[in-house]
């Protein structure tokens, strides 16, 4: 897959970034989140250097994936047992079907 250079910004700062063609869109809707969390950081605390404020940052967002992570998990269970029930549901439907036709 070819890659293109995608300019982003942050904290005052441009940045190169090669970027898989067809995503470029994607990678700057990051950099805007990632821009955010930044800025939204060194308001609140003006004492951090960037490489703290970066850091913060990526626990942030890390702990927000997780988060969904998490939520997709639960998710996902949930229509595991709805299948299972909905399979189960038919199963029993059909028994008794071929229980009146006999």
């Amino acid at each position: 897959m070819s890659t293109s250079a995608v300019e982003i910004t942050l904290l005052g700062r441009t940045y190169s970034i090669a970027c898989p063609k067809g995503r470029e869109d994607n990678l700057r809707s990051v950099a805007r989140e990632v821009e955010a969390q930044l800025t939204n950081l060194k308001t609140r605390t003006n004492s951090l250097s960037r490489e703290e404020l970066a850091i913060m940052a990526a626990l942030n967002i890390g702990n927000e994936l997780f988060e969904e992570k998490q939520k997709n998990k639960h998710y996902m269970a949930q229509m595991d047992e709805r299948i299972s029930l909905l399979q189960s549901t038919l199963e029993n439907s059909l028994i008794e079907r071929s229980r009146k036709d006999d």
